[in-house]
């Protein structure tokens, strides 16, 4: 079945998943939706996009995403309220990175209404699949990858634009503990920290698991020159409370702008909690760590908001953070939270109605 909706081509599975899920029992990323939208880049202009139901990408061997990475994405999560209204959360953020990583990787920049208009289109088809039991959302993933053949080392001449959406459950369950890396950096200087680039996560599995095998979940990363300052967790920004100043490392070359991190900063701002956007050592965490100083620290992202970080190893020892539900990450946490699924004031106009 084929029809026109907003400009957008939609092509209708003949039959729907959703009957064979269990959305009591979400995992994080595994089960998707019955369908995504498709945009190609070719002949120099992105085409219209369409919406069609989920099924494999088929690409050539040489198809330079195989060779030379040339892919970003971005994490997004749709919210159903009680009146059964579909939320976003500061999409338009996401639709500006999204290019800001483009540009870095020299792929085409994507027309905005194709990524807002699309994005509705699709949640509009979709919005069944938006799970309503709370800590669970419809988790969305839009990317683009060079689709072009070739093994010239060369930026792509064919490229695809692609959303899929998953309803998802929380993604870390339990205590979160890390280990600050002393050997291995994210990013550098001059590359592609700042961007979302599949390689960067790609880079970060190998050393993570060497902390896992240690028996923590995830590591902290430090600068490339010296492992002197604290500047990401795991996949996540960081935020360091100490004393009652919540304090995280300004965005650079290295340090991704994550919309959960800003989103944190004018939140806490707005709620006269103490705020230091600066460099941090990690000799000033361990020092707060055994002088009492240090209150709290957690990791900040789309995929899981705010993740409390229960202790942090370094150097052969361990450092336990003080057990308190009375922290900054329950309370921001629970005040983003609310805001993305329409229980609370939006005061910032982050929210928008799909």
């Amino acid at each position: 079945m084929s029809a026109i909706i907003n400009d957008i081509e939609i092509i209708k599975a003949e039959s729907s998943n959703i009957t064979a899920v269990d959305f009591d029992n979400l995992t994080f990323g595994s089960v998707f939706s019955d369908h995504m939208l498709v945009c190609d880049y070719k002949d120099g202009k992105w085409h219209k996009p369409m919406i069609m139901p989920y099924q494999p990408v088929t690409l050539d061997p040489s198809a330079k995403i195989f060779h030379y990475g040339q892919s970003v994405f971005e994490g997004m999560k749709a919210y159903k309220d009680a009146e059964d209204n579909v939320w976003l959360f500061r999409p338009e953020q996401n639709c500006k990175r999204l290019n800001i990583s483009s540009h870095r990787l020299a792929i085409p920049e994507l027309p905005e209404a194709y990524f807002m208009e699309g994005l509705k289109a699709l949640l509009q088809l979709d919005k069944d699949w938006i799970p309503t039991k709370a800590g669970s959302s419809l988790y969305i993933r839009p990317f683009i990858f060079a689709s072009g053949n070739g093994f010239h080392a060369s930026p792509a001449d064919a490229y695809k634009f692609i959303i899929c959406t998953a309803p998802s459950g929380a993604y870390f369950s339990g205590d979160v503990k890390v280990l600050i890396e002393e050997t291995y950096s994210r990013s550098a200087n001059g590359g592609v920290g700042f961007a979302k680039a599949g390689g960067n996560y790609a880079g970060q599995f190998y050393p993570t698991q060497l902390a896992k095998a240690k028996g923590y979940q995830q590591v902290i990363w430090t600068d490339d020159n010296n492992h002197e300052y604290i500047e990401e967790a795991g996949a996540m920004n960081i935020f360091i409370r100490i004393n009652d100043t919540l304090i995280t490392g300004p965005t650079s070359d290295r340090i991704l702008d994550g919309i959960t991190r800003k989103s944190i900063i004018e939140l806490a701002e707005a709620e006269n909690i103490p705020v230091e956007v600066r460099k941090i050592t990690v000799t000033e965490v361990v020092d707060a760590a055994k002088n009492g100083t240090l209150k709290e620290m957690f990791g900040a992202g789309t995929a899981a908001v705010i993740s409390p970080i229960s202790g942090f190893g370094y150097k052969g020892t361990d450092y336990d953070l003080p057990k308190n539900d009375d922290t900054y990450a329950n309370y921001l946490k629970k005040r983003i939270t609310d805001i993305q699924t329409n229980k609370g004031e939006d005061p910032f106009g982050w929210r928008v109605k799909v």
